[in-house]
């Protein structure tokens, strides 16, 4: 009986890289690859002997001088006295702080519309189609300024807050609407306090199990667990209790009126709000579009066989249709995502000082290093544009329907 064997593996030659298609892709993507390297080089040296005839080099000694401008609004320690270094870091807090409050409330308010616009209730539907197309089709600059200008003109200054019979009150005496801003109760963290946030957030983790156990057991026996009060009941009893049996060890300080303006507290300026407002109102559209088109991609034969099945058009939402919409909402999601945390520049039109506002406005402005700045302006944007679409890619990836 004759055995087959293999042919002798053939020897490795350099003709091989081109004359062999296994070989020749890589070839030219490495021929490719040094060419471009090559050519950003030339353009690098090109600018350092350019940047060498005038004079000047480029030198990041610069973040290390003292800024000598101030800021209004801090997350960190700041004053005049800090250096550019630490304006840029409060510049880029305040961008990440906008980005996270922008997201967050633009996905809610996305969801929401986006379900509403598919409502059998005519005058929600279209009052969310009004939604919609009026935030999509204007610029987002606009809106800030809108935003902007009703807090500065059409709140009560602080003056009005002074005396028996004031023009304006305090919201249950503890927050105060001004055309300088919200004034907030500042949490006052006492011994103890670690304990009840440590607890806290094991109760958010518990609430989350419980609902993700609920979830699955439904899916596995069909036996349907209540969500809403128990999740209620992990979340705040555990925190609740804790607190109390401290002692109460979290206290707040209720900003008061003092001279012209509120003392204590927290002050949140109408640009932050205005802001924040704004580009989570102006991509929430967008988001809600996008929720629109997922929903409708599930096809109806499900919620009527849910339906049938005595589920109500809550459940038949929550369990079968959004689960199935968010393989197809998520990814564009993440592009609004990272619109949002670009348009966040356009914080200068108010006086909020972001990246943009601190690195490249002032820094850039009093220390010349135009091309340093940009520079370090174009990295951060990249790398938490790139943050950005690894944190969702996981969990779009996660959400991906797993076949066989």
């Amino acid at each position: 009986m004759a055995m087959l064997t293999e042919p002798p593996a053939e020897s490795f030659r350099l003709s091989m890289l081109i004359n062999d298609t296994r070989y020749r892709s890589y070839t030219f993507q490495f021929i490719a690859l040094m060419l471009l390297i090559v050519f950003m080089a030339y353009l690098g040296m090109n600018l350092v002997r350019n940047l060498a005839e005038q004079g000047q080099d480029i030198s990041f000694r610069f973040l290390g001088e003292p800024a000598g401008y101030d800021i209004n609004q801090t997350l960190i320690h700041y004053t005049n006295q800090s250096t550019h270094m630490r304006a840029s870091i409060v510049g880029v807090l305040n961008t990440l702080l906008v980005a996270v409050l922008g997201c967050i409330t633009a996905t809610v308010l996305g969801v929401v519309a986006g379900v509403l616009r598919l409502s059998p209730n005519w005058l929600v539907r279209k009052l969310m189609a009004g939604y919609v197309e009026a935030f999509r089709n204007v610029p987002v600059l606009i809106w800030i300024l809108i935003i902007f200008s009703i807090m500065t003109a059409a709140m009560p200054s602080p003056r009005a807050f002074r005396g028996a019979g004031s023009e304006a009150s305090m919201l249950f005496d503890a927050v105060a609407f001004t055309n300088r801003g919200v004034y907030l109760p500042r949490p006052i963290w006492e011994a103890g306090s670690l304990v009840v946030g440590l607890t806290f957030v094991a109760s958010v983790i518990g609430a989350l199990a419980y609902r993700r156990y609920a979830t699955k057991l439904l899916y596995d026996t069909g036996r349907l667990l209540p969500m809403g009060w128990p999740s209620l009941l992990i979340l705040v009893v555990p925190t609740v209790a804790i607190f109390f049996i401290l002692g109460r060890p979290i206290g707040l300080e209720y900003p008061e009126l003092g001279g012209f303006n509120f003392n204590g507290g927290i002050q949140i300026r109408g640009s932050l709000i205005a802001l924040w407002l704004a580009l989570a109102v102006y991509t929430g559209a967008f988001i809600a579009e996008n929720v629109r088109a997922g929903i409708q991609a599930v096809s109806g034969g499900q919620t009527e066989a849910a339906a049938s099945l005595g589920l109500r058009p809550r459940r038949i939402m929550s369990l079968i249709v959004l689960p199935q919409a968010l393989r197809i909402v998520i990814p564009p999601v993440i592009s609004q995502y990272l619109n949002l945390t670009k348009n966040s520049s356009l914080a200068i039109a108010v006086g909020y000082m972001d990246v943009t506002g601190t690195l490249g406005g002032i820094t850039l402005n009093q220390t010349g290093r135009a091309i340093e700045t940009v520079l370090m302006l174009m990295l951060f944007y990249l790398i938490i544009s790139l943050a950005i679409s690894a944190v969702m890619n996981i969990y779009n990836n996660a959400m991906k329907l797993e076949e066989r």
